[in-house]
């Protein structure tokens, strides 16, 4: 009978990021995708009250934080030398992190500093070695196998479920993460406070495009995302044309989402946005052109004026 060793599974490793509300979602599924790997994931992070919240993630076996100022603020420089010092001691196989600007920041610096290829955005695993990854915006899908010995990867959190945030006992262990490098440092966090769903983690979605004709039509889908307990998204036409705020940009160049229900108001359906949403389990889709690349993903189409159709729908909730 053949028998798996630890050493044949390897080490896996997890950089976390806790916020104010918890374990990010980005960093659940980076969970999933390493417990892929192997059923003992070993998690970094910043701060004790981070290491007790990460320590009750399902998969999550081991919990290794530092108190050290230098990493608190997500800064990738202090980080990079956090990780390559816990290198020389866990060794480990295999090191993911979120694919959000602290994940894609640290692992490409990694990457110089471990002599190791990163792989980015991987939204499948094979195997201990073999990942699937989108190019070209998503038109191409790449399964690629990694030779180096550190295998560094961001995941793409779309693609994979959130391990549950509840149900671990992980045992938790602090370690040093030194001064701070002379290069960047961190001067504030300046985040905004609002009692709307979090775009990233909510399980219902209404996003706008250029079919709402207007800045002043915005309140038809902020009225449909209120009635449904959903948060608002919009696709980068309406972020350029100023009409709402960056962060609530969705696709290639804002944020993925994979809601339960995505409903495209007056979204035509440019690869651009649709990369950010296409792993969405239910999309609707109010357009008046029925040819619209938005359709041909869609679960249900309607076409009409969104101008039209949005108001009416959300009367009749």
């Amino acid at each position: 009978m053949l028998r798996a060793t630890r050493a044949a599974l390897g080490k896996v490793c997890v950089l976390a990021q806790v916020n104010a509300k918890g374990v990010t979602p980005a960093t659940l599924s980076a969970v999933s995708a390493a417990t892929q790997l192997d059923s003992n994931v070993t998690a970094v992070v910043s701060g004790k009250t981070a290491a007790e919240a990460m320590s009750k993630v399902a998969g999550v076996t081991k919990v290794i934080y530092s108190a050290d100022a230098s990493i608190e603020h997500d800064m990738a420089e202090n980080w990079t030398e956090f990780v390559t010092g816990l290198q020389k001691s866990e060794d480990f196989s295999h090191i993911l992190a979120p694919s959000s600007a602290f994940g894609s920041s640290v692992i490409p610096r990694l990457g110089a500093k471990l002599d190791s290829q990163p792989l980015t955005n991987i939204s499948a695993v094979h195997g201990q070695d073999t990942f699937t990854r989108g190019t070209f915006a998503g038109n191409v899908v790449t399964k690629v196998q990694m030779k180096d010995a550190v295998k560094l990867m961001t995941v793409r959190g779309a693609s994979f479920d959130k391990a549950a945030a509840d149900s671990g006992s992980a045992e938790i262990s602090e370690a040093s993460a030194g001064e701070a490098t002379a290069g960047s440092k961190w001067v504030s966090d300046e985040t905004s406070s609002s009692d709307k769903p979090d775009l990233e983690s909510a399980s219902i979605v209404v996003s706008g495009g250029r079919g709402m004709k207007d800045p002043s039509n915005w309140h038809m889908v902020d009225s449909l995302a209120a009635k449904l307990g959903g948060a608002v998204g919009a696709t980068r036409a309406v972020v350029d044309a100023e009409w709402v705020p960056s962060d609530l940009q969705v696709g290639q160049t804002g944020k993925v989402v994979a809601p339960d229900l995505y409903i495209a108001c007056g979204i035509s359906g440019a690869i651009q946005h649709v990369t950010g949403m296409k792993d969405s389990k239910t999309i609707v889709a109010i357009n008046t052109d029925e040819d619209a690349p938005i359709m041909s993903i869609a679960d249900y189409g309607l076409v009409a004026d969104a101008l039209t159709a949005v108001p009416e729908l959300t009367g009749k909730l």
